[in-house]
């Protein structure tokens, strides 16, 4: 478990890097979330089909059901969640998007057949806690770009579970293959409407956004082998932390007491995921 908590850490931490670079191009050029959506699923497309030809990979899947299921979701989520990141700011748009947990917790059940624990979801609590807290959102206005972010959280709250269904049968390279292409061929189609050639430097940062996001889908298909659907997208909320950080460095977010808090309790029900509670609670009690 602790190697899957340590994976999706990292996949988080190179997912709140990509919306930084891709708020960097929607910031200074007219490119738009879908063009940004095909670099990235263009970049996992090149970079995961060279290994698995270098490798000598088959590109068959076993379960054909569940790869397609997680490719279809994800990518929706995907291209709703850059969408989004153009129309508001990296924080909402991150933080929206991590309402999925929430989601998880629904479907998983009858997905992975995984039980629902009750300090899973005294932890899913303090998450969101601590997500409301960091954004302090006002929803006496809708704003577009807040609404399709939420959208995301949505969408990617079914296909986690199907990404833990299809990682019994095949490996992660298989998976994230067929969710590159998947990804690439239907932003492509959207991109044909919406194409802006990319100069200077904002070419940088679009590769960089689709190297990261590449990056981290790899290390969240992989990390889901080691830990269960619900335990896993609780540990995903860390992009939370990673997010605000990077926002107040680079964009100069403020850094509240409202947001340390936050940080705060997201901290703690990590902690709580991991079992150091637990752990810590048993060493006292031999004592």
């Amino acid at each position: 478990m602790y190697t899957g908590i340590l994976l999706l850490l990292l996949a988080e931490f190179t997912f709140a890097l990509s919306t930084v670079f891709g708020k960097l191009v929607t910031n200074n050029s007219a490119i738009s979330g879908i063009e940004i959506t095909f670099v990235r699923f263009a970049i996992g497309t090149l970079v995961v089909g060279s290994y698995m030809l270098y490798t000598r990979k088959s590109f068959r899947p076993n379960n054909l059901r569940h790869v397609v299921l997680r490719a279809v979701f994800n990518v929706a989520a995907v291209m709703l969640f850059f969408a989004g990141l153009e129309r508001t700011t990296v924080t909402n748009a991150n933080m929206l998007n991590m309402t999925y947990p929430a989601f998880v917790f629904l479907v998983a059940p009858f997905i992975n057949g995984e039980k629902t624990r009750l300090r899973n979801i005294f932890y899913l609590l303090v998450t969101l806690t601590g997500v409301y807290l960091i954004v302090a959102p006002d929803f006496e206005s809708i704003n577009p770009g807040d609404l399709l972010a939420l959208m995301s959280g949505l969408v990617a709250g079914f296909g986690i579970p199907f990404l833990r269904e299809a990682r019994k049968y095949d490996s992660s390279e298989v998976i994230v293959f067929y969710l590159m292409v998947f990804g690439c061929l239907l932003s492509g189609v959207f991109l044909l409407w919406d194409c802006v050639l990319p100069r200077g430097i904002i070419i940088l940062y679009l590769l960089l956004s689709g190297a990261a996001a590449a990056a981290g889908q790899v290390l969240i298909t992989i990390g889901y082998r080691y830990i269960e659907a619900a335990s896993g997208s609780l540990v995903s909320a860390s992009r939370i932390i990673f997010a605000g950080a990077l926002g107040v460095l680079i964009f100069a977010d403020p850094f509240t007491v409202s947001i340390m808090t936050g940080a705060l309790l997201i901290l703690l029900s990590l902690l709580g995921v991991g079992g150091l509670w637990e752990r810590a609670g048993a060493l006292f009690g031999r004592r």
